[in-house]
Parts: C-alpha cells; structure tokens; sequence
C-alpha cells in the first residue's frame, strides 16, 4: 500500500509528506489550464502539519522568460482576489499583506538534462544576505506545492517586487501628480510581452523570444551612450536583435507601469538618468571633486555591487536589475532579484573577476552591462566606499561564520523535512544530483569568493 499524506480537511496530498513542517500548497485550477497570459482563477490552500490554516482565491499564471521556455518545473506569479476578482491584500506565513506574490522553482530541463541550483537555495541566499546587511529583498519561504493534483516538488514563495510601504518603500506617482521627481521603479531587463498577447496559446510564449527585446518607446527608454561610454548614434526601438542591439541600454517603467505613465514622467526621469551619466562620463577621477554623487546613492550602488560581485550573478547589471529614485531623492540601485545561475555556477565570467567586467568575457551578447560599472571601477572614491562598507560586513554579516549558518540553516529546513529528497524523486530523472556536494560546493565557493574579494578590495 502506497503511504498518504491528508490534509486535516480530507484532502489527499498528491506525495507523502511524511512529518515534513514545510508548508504545503495545493493549487487547484478547476480543470483550467494555466497560461502565460492572462492570469486565470484558482484556489490555493496552504496547511502547515498537514493543517489547512488558509484558502485563497486566486488569479494564477505560468512566469518568466527564458526560465518558462526551457524548464519543465514551471515558475508562477498569483495575485489574491476577493470574490468580485478584485485584488485583495493577505498574509502569508508571517509576510506583510500584500496581493501580487511569485513561486520560483529552480530550472530543471530533463530533455537535455541539465538543471541550475542544484541546492534549491541561491535566490533565498541571496535575499538573506541582502536583508542581513540592510537593504530590502523580496521575503520569502521555503515550500512544496501541488498543481491539480500534481506535486512539483520544492519552491520559494516570495514577494514580488513593487512599490509598497512594506516592499520597495518610496512615494506614489500618479497620473494627477505635480512633483515629478518620484517615486519610480526601472528595470534594466527583457522586455515585457504586452497585453496584446492576452489569450495566445502557450505555445506562441514557448517559442516567443523576439518579445524578450522588443523595446518601444512605451514600455521604455534608451540610454544616450552605449557600453563603450559612446554616444549612440542609430535610433532607437529598432527590431528585436538587430546588429548593434548589445551596444544598448533600456530602461523598462516597472513604477509607474508603461501604460499609466504620463509624458512629462517619463521626460522627468529619462533626463535625470541622462545627467546622471554624463556626470558619470565626464567627471574628473584625478581630484577631488564628483558630481555623479549629486544623482546618485552612493551607499547602494556600493552595496548592489558588494552583493552581485559575492553572489557572482552574471545576469545583474543587465537584465533583472531594479532601480529606484523616491521624491526629492537620488538615483538608489536594488533591490537584488533572481539569483538561479549565480554564485559557484554563474560561469561566463570567471571566479577570479568581477561580473561587472562582464563584457570582456561575452561577445555581443544582446544584453550586456551598462558602461556605469566599468566606470565607477575606475573611480578611487567608489573604490574607496566599497573598501570600508566591505571590511566592516566581514567582520560581522558577511564574515565566513555568519554566511555558513545561512547557508546551514536554509538546508537544514529542507533536508530535515525530507524536502530535499522528495524534489529530487520528481526532478533528477538521471541528472545525476549529488543534493549534499552541491551545498559544500556553494559553501566552498562562498569561502574562495570572499577571500579572494578581500584580496582585491584590499589592494585598493
């Protein structure tokens, strides 16, 4: 007889949980099948011990982009809904209510057999490292989930970035606001596929990759300079992966989204992004004197750096990558997102670099690091501010005890829960996964990164 687990409300469990104390979601579609767009309704149940504690209502849809395409083990955005469908705000597991929240499993391609974090933990690593040294990251915890009766194994349910008082904490801006100068949320990223995909098939977003760089002049804007600190001189918005398309930087409206934004928003930020650059570009790094500072936040850019450079996610910088500016405030980098192929299985660039030199290592990939961090690399005072923000972290958050226990404690929720195995029963499938080497190789790596971290920034 196959062992059960059943939820105190009579629900079979589509996999023995065993004495597992890791949430467990049943999603239940009612025979709809999910899409990339739009969201459709659902229910959600959450039990803890095998109790149903919650039941939503939600609106569900498949994520991502290269991730959707090429993973068997689906991502999923929700949003929680009353019963007329209108966003309602919830708790979940202790998180600030809120209604727009995301589902992220690792990527698992059994086709051609090849997967990415095999620890299950670099986007909450990451996260928890970012939250440690004090700057905001997405919340999140650790689950195992069922789809219409379908277990699809372990998952980090987090929040997803947006402006909130409890997320990405700046001013609102309206269609009817008079002080332009915030708040706003960029995104330097793929593009977006527009609602004007609504109702397509899977099938079309399968095979969709010219979306990923079908930049408009609504959904975005353009630097003036390319990543040689050149000023560009061929138009904008040409199509998808045109020849020079890698000499280009968009910038993506995340807050206001593209479609609420107004003309005189998007002329206000696009100009100050503009001046941020050229002070960039045309200060003198010989003496004494920066104007780029009157732009930005020095403190995150150092702290976005600190993080991406120890987390080596070769996709920051360049896609994936926020931006802030509250009103009456500067330019501030972050939050830090999606961290799926970063840190001892980033490749690209190499373990004894920066990411930020990621274009001396990629050829004309259609995305590549804006010109900002080669240049502040060449700069003494950001140099400098790095050098003291990163000595004092390690001595204390990210000092190579306290990233241990992160790392232990993360795998010690999933291991002692029998998560772990119950993931890698559905998703090895003769990949060939080796759950404990991956955990001391990520902590081997974090050891080697940082030191070798302590050894360049120390030379500056």
């Amino acid at each position: 007889m196959v062992p059960i687990s059943k939820g105190d409300d009579g629900h079979v469990f589509a996999v023995d949980t065993e004495q597992s104390e890791l949430p467990y979601l049943v999603i239940d579609t009612k025979g709809k099948e999910i899409l990339y767009e739009p969201k459709i309704p659902a229910t959600m149940k959450l039990y803890q011990n095998k109790k149903l504690v919650q039941t939503e209502t939600i609106d569900l849809e498949y994520r991502g982009k290269t991730s959707f395409r090429l993973s068997d083990k689906k991502g999923y955005n929700f949003e929680t809904v009353d019963a007329s469908g209108a966003g309602v705000d919830v708790v979940f597991l202790g998180m600030p209510a809120e209604e727009d929240w995301r589902l992220i499993g690792h990527v698992v391609n059994l086709k051609d057999k090849y997967l990415m974090d095999q620890s299950l933990i670099y986007n909450y690593l990451g996260y928890e490292l970012s939250r440690r040294i004090g700057k905001y990251a997405s919340r999140g915890h650790f689950v195992e989930i069922e789809v219409n009766g379908e277990y699809q194994g372990v998952y980090f349910f987090c929040e997803k970035l947006k402006r909130d008082s409890k997320r990405i904490d700046i001013k609102s801006l309206n269609a009817s606001s008079t002080n332009l100068t915030g708040g706003y949320i960029l995104k330097i990223d793929k593009a977006d596929a527009g609602p004007e995909h609504d109702g397509k098939p899977n099938s079309y977003f399968i095979n969709n990759w010219d979306d990923d760089a079908r930049y408009t002049a609504a959904n975005s804007f353009r630097s003036r300079y390319d990543i040689f600190k050149k000023e560009i001189a061929f138009p904008a918005y040409q199509p998808p992966y045109h020849p020079e398309q890698y000499l280009e930087t968009y910038f993506m409206y995340e807050y206001p989204k593209a479609e609420n934004i107004t003309v005189a928003q998007k002329e206000f930020i696009a100009d100050y992004i503009d001046k941020f650059e050229r002070a960039l570009l045309t200060d003198n790094f010989t003496g004494t004197t920066r104007t780029y500072t009157n732009f930005m936040e020095l403190s995150t850019f150092v702290d976005y750096f600190i993080l991406t450079e120890l987390c080596r996610n070769v996709d920051a910088y360049r896609i994936s990558t926020f931006l802030e500016k509250d009103r009456d405030g500067k330019l501030a980098m972050g939050p830090i997102w999606d961290m799926n192929i970063g840190f001892d299985e980033g490749g690209r660039v190499p373990m004894n670099d920066w990411v930020a030199n990621y274009n001396s290592f990629v050829d004309k990939d259609p995305w590549m690091v804006p010109f900002w961090w080669p240049r502040l690399l060449e700069d003494p005072v950001f140099q400098q501010a790095v050098k003291v923000r990163w000595q004092a972290l390690r001595g204390s958050e990210l000092s190579a005890g306290s990233m241990q226990k992160v790392v232990d404690d993360a795998v010690q929720v999933l291991t002692k829960n029998g998560a772990v195995a119950r993931n890698y029963k559905l998703w090895d499938q003769s990949l060939g996964v080796n759950h404990d080497q991956s955990i001391q190789n990520l902590k081997n790596y974090l050891t080697e990164r940082a030191s070798w971290m302590d050894g360049r920034i120390g030379s500056w």
